[in-house]
């Protein structure tokens, strides 16, 4: 199994900036995400993740809904095809990429990250509301590829996996939730987008499997380059 921060897979072009990571496909792809722009199962040609303020109104003007704001963004910028698109208020610094390949199976993991808003599953929430829009000032983005070809089923499973190679990354870097004072799990506002390929079909992504391993080693060494950079801009270690 290879892995290379620096090899990508073909298939996309990709340009990261202070204001956004944005990733083009030739044509459009299969993609299943919690994203607040197009979220869920979709079909898109591109996919942004766009830093914001930590609170918008700090900017003047009125507070407009995230999927709005974004969608206005990529008007802007005159990019084409439907776009995924995810928020947040991370510095884009953080940003890192892990690439895998196996024999035909390419696997690609992109983050960025920020932690002052980390909490654990089951922690006592922030607001007593069921629908909030605030933006909290950590995030962990991340975004998923392969060009594999996922079964539905397959997209939901690697959503699990990634979401616990995350959870394991706090572990192992014992990061705390202010809230409970326990291990983290994640941040309150994480987003994943995963976005499907069309080569050897994969039915299956857990741990026993190599799929699974692939994803999960991709994660892992995404979430935790990404933490190493904000180390560096923070800390200048």
């Amino acid at each position: 199994m290879g892995s290379n921060v620096n090899k990508r897979m073909g298939n996309l072009t990709l340009e990261v900036t202070d204001d956004y990571v944005h990733i083009k496909f030739p044509s459009s792809v299969e993609i299943l995400s919690s994203a607040v722009l197009n979220g869920g199962h979709t079909y898109a040609e591109g996919i942004l993740n766009l830093r914001v303020p930590k609170n918008e109104s700090d900017e003047g003007g009125e507070f407009l809904p995230p999927e709005v704001t974004i969608e206005k963004y990529i008007q802007e910028h005159n990019w084409n095809g439907e776009h995924v698109g995810m928020m947040t208020a991370a510095k884009m610094e953080s940003f890192a990429e892990y690439f895998i390949e196996k024999d035909d199976v390419q696997i690609q993991c992109f983050v960025t990250l920020g932690l002052s808003n980390a909490r654990r599953a089951g922690d006592k929430a922030d607001w007593p509301y069921f629908d909030e829009t605030v933006l909290k000032p950590g995030t962990i983005n991340i975004i998923f590829g392969t060009n594999a070809n996922l079964t539905k089923e397959a997209m939901v499973e690697c959503i699990m996996m990634i979401t616990e190679a995350k959870a394991a990354a706090m572990q192992d870097l014992s990061v705390i939730s202010p809230v409970s004072d326990k291990i983290a799990t994640g941040t309150g506002t994480d987003s994943v987008v995963v976005f499907n390929g069309q080569g050897r079909q994969i039915r299956y992504c857990g741990k026993h499997v190599l799929f699974g391993e692939m994803l999960a080693t991709a994660v892992y060494n995404a979430i935790n380059a990404s933490i190493d950079k904000l180390m560096k801009i923070y800390f200048d270690v």
